[in-house]
């Protein structure tokens, strides 16, 4: 690839990087106001989406993503569960260990909270004319693979290191005809 090209195709992807920050910027702070309606933090909305994406971790998985002390994952969670958000669930073969997993109620929470699939993201798309639907539809389906080629191909290190990323699709979603 020529100077020039790549030099273009780095100008091309720092202002899509621009783009989409601004528009999850804008989502985040939107998502920021509806959890205070819901009643839920920060970081229980956190802890929720890591149980959605992984359906049950260790306590001291869960604390070391928190950075937080075992004592003050143990109180995060024992706020949720009182709440009914989450359960613990001890390993059958190895009673010491504790799983914590979300509860119904606590992904229907996670649900409602979630503004990509909201109302507010499905009123944006309204905006869009079907020629703009289907470019961002083609777009995004790229951007999902190569996000699952990065991830599988990059070694990851820290609390996550061994996330699957199961709900990264490797093939990319057809655009509507």
């Amino acid at each position: 690839m020529d100077p020039d090209t790549t030099a273009a195709r780095q100008a091309s992807a720092r202002d899509a990087l621009a783009n989409l920050g601004q528009a999850v910027g804008s989502l985040r702070c939107a998502g920021s106001q509806r959890l205070v309606r819901l009643g839920i933090s920060m970081t229980h909305f956190h802890v929720l989406t890591l149980l959605r994406h992984h359906d049950a971790m260790p306590m001291g998985k869960l604390a070391e993503i928190l950075d937080a002390s075992m004592s003050s994952a143990t109180g995060i969670i024992d706020r949720m569960e009182e709440r009914g958000l989450v359960e613990r669930v001890r390993v059958a073969d190895d009673r010491r260990v504790v799983l914590v997993r979300p509860t119904q109620a606590g992904l229907d929470l996670i649900d409602e909270a979630e503004l990509v699939k909201s109302d507010v993201m499905a009123s944006a798309l309204a905006r869009l004319n079907p020629e703009q639907l289907d470019r961002l539809t083609a777009a995004t389906s790229d951007l999902q693979v190569a996000i699952a080629e990065y991830l599988s191909e990059t070694p990851s290190s820290g609390p996550l290191g061994n996330c699957d990323h199961h709900r990264l699709r490797a093939e990319p979603v057809p655009a509507a005809s």
